[in-house]
């Protein structure tokens, strides 16, 4: 309950998670179905990166500021873009935009959020952030049991499992959140961040989840994987990801890493056993 993502917002990682969240729906909303969407861990939405936190950290100025300042981007990420210009129109990013505000903002007549947030006062800010939506429902309840009780069959469903990874316990929750929503609603689109800090964590957990209709996997390693204390990159494991993602989830990499990185590298390639 210590954690707060706005040490963190608009870091290289928001970037590699937000550009291709976007991606997705816009797939899966041209097919004109109604939409619903689970955010496991909403945080509070929307993030000052005037503030404190966001000064302390300085993980913005490497991110989403070095992103507002480059004249050139593949089409994903300058989607992001515009939406970080929809809320800062001065073209000066002080709001960022957190994964609940940019679903929120592009849900169609039909389309439905539900977000939860286990931290009170995040979820007090999130609520106040989306207040007047009708469409969305803000949960101060456990984001993993709660994806998985909403997961039914034959559902138009995207899930996005975000945690932050500060209980020992993530990343076997998200795990075993995937597998269970896979069984439930085995159409569902479902996108899990995951932080690169060393790779027998991160292929343990593949090794976790594999199975026989595949998966999709992104990394945006910023740096060599040499030091475990670190988070050198990030990783989206993703099923049933919309036709052409691939595409575009490697260019969101490919761009992260050589823009923001040192010395890094960008994979992306299918999972299954």
């Amino acid at each position: 309950m210590n954690y707060s993502h706005a040490f963190h917002a608009g870091n290289f990682a928001d970037i590699v998670k937000h550009a291709t969240l976007l991606a997705v729906l816009a797939r899966l909303q041209a097919r004109g179905a109604p939409l619903s969407v689970v955010d496991t861990h909403g945080g509070r939405g929307l993030y000052d990166l005037a503030a404190p936190e966001a000064k302390r950290s300085a993980e913005a100025e490497r991110g989403v500021l070095r992103l507002m300042a480059e004249p050139e981007a593949p089409g994903p990420i300058l989607t992001l873009r515009q939406a970080i210009l929809e809320l800062n129109p001065s073209g000066h990013a002080r709001f960022y935009p957190g994964s609940p505000r940019l679903v929120a903002d592009r849900l169609g007549a039909k389309d439905r959020l539900t977000v939860f947030e286990l931290n009170p006062r995040e979820a007090e800010k999130l609520r106040s952030h989306l207040d007047g939506r009708p469409a969305v429902v803000v949960r101060q309840e456990d984001g993993f049991q709660g994806a998985t009780d909403l997961a039914v069959p034959g559902g138009h469903f995207l899930v996005l499992i975000d945690p932050p990874f500060e209980r020992a316990d993530d990343y076997a929750r998200s795990a075993e959140a995937l597998r269970r929503i896979r069984t439930a609603c085995p159409g569902a689109v479902v996108i899990v961040w995951l932080p690169l800090k060393d790779l027998e964590t991160f292929d343990a957990f593949l090794r976790e989840v594999e199975g026989p209709e595949g998966l999709l996997v992104a990394e945006a390693r910023i740096r060599p994987l040499r030091d475990p204390l670190h988070m050198n990159g990030c990783a989206l494991v993703m099923s049933h990801a919309p036709d052409g993602l691939a595409a575009d989830v490697e260019a969101i990499c490919r761009w992260t890493v050589e823009v923001l990185g040192h010395g890094g590298e960008a994979r992306v390639w299918s999972l299954s056993c």
